[in-house]
């Protein structure tokens, strides 16, 4: 079936960390098992890292509905300066 995704644009300043909730990123491929999908982070962010909480410091390439759901997947701003806001998408 088709996907929908609606994403919330997420503003980090420099060193923060965000925590991704269901009010970022928001997803629906048409099924009734909303817990099987996966996002793939085809775009990382330029001054920082996608983080699974459980190994902070350890960039991803993927997380699952789930994990967003059970708050264990963060956006990490790398603390770089002269880049003082970075917007996920």
């Amino acid at each position: 079936g088709d996907i929908v995704l609606l994403a919330k644009p997420v503003t980090l300043t420099e060193g923060d960390r965000v925590t991704l909730t269901t009010d970022v990123p928001v997803a629906t491929d048409g099924t009734s098992k909303p817990e099987k999908l996966l996002y793939a982070v085809s775009l990382p962010p330029v001054h920082g890292q996608i983080e699974h909480i459980n190994y902070p410091g350890v960039p991803i390439s993927s997380y699952s509905q789930l994990d967003v759901v059970a708050h264990k997947v963060s956006d990490v701003h790398d603390n770089s300066h002269g880049a003082s806001k970075e917007a996920l998408r």
